[in-house]
């Protein structure tokens, strides 16, 4: 399936769609989102990536992100794509902050203001293995040490999504 992300203008008003990887190969500025999922205990939920991935396979990242499809708001799409990639449902999703960033990764340009959002899970997800390799729940300031020791386990916008989200 061909997927189409939005193409916006520095404040975020949409100005068409393209095809995701055009868009990622010709570096234009695009909607994201990331999912910082938290449980009863205040952990943070991680993911690895699948290798298999098309870009950041490996990595250690947020628990869930991506695209809003065209006509798609961003919190349904962030809920989507939690359930596709974690298999979980979530409850409220709050914003936490836009993260403005350009980052280039092999052939592709990751070029998005990324919308944060924060909500609370429960229970243990149940992976799509297509899109991540493993996963474990981290209490924040364990996180935040390994960020600080070892910052090239993580893709590229975990790092500073996650000085937004934690000082949030």
């Amino acid at each position: 399936m061909t997927e189409y992300v939005v193409l916006i203008d520095e404040e975020d008003a949409p100005l068409g769609e393209g095809e995701k990887m055009d868009v990622h190969r010709r570096g234009e500025l695009h909607r994201a989102f990331s999912v910082f999922a938290f449980d009863a205990q205040g952990r943070l939920l991680l993911q690895r990536r699948a290798r298999s991935k098309y870009h950041s396979g490996g990595l250690w990242t947020n628990s869930a992100c991506g695209h809003p499809r065209p006509g798609e708001s961003t919190p349904d799409a962030a809920r989507r794509r939690l359930f596709e990639e974690m298999g979980l449902e979530c409850g409220d999703l709050r914003p936490a902050g836009v993260l403005r960033y350009r980052a280039e990764i092999v052939d592709l340009v990751e070029n998005e203001l990324d919308h944060l959002f924060v909500t609370e899970v429960s229970g243990d997800p149940v992976p799509d293995p297509d899109e991540v390799e493993a996963w474990k729940f981290i209490n924040t300031a364990e996180l935040s040490a390994w960020i600080d020791d070892r910052p090239d386990d993580f893709t590229a916008w975990f790092p500073p999504a996650w000085r937004i989200v934690s000082a949030g």
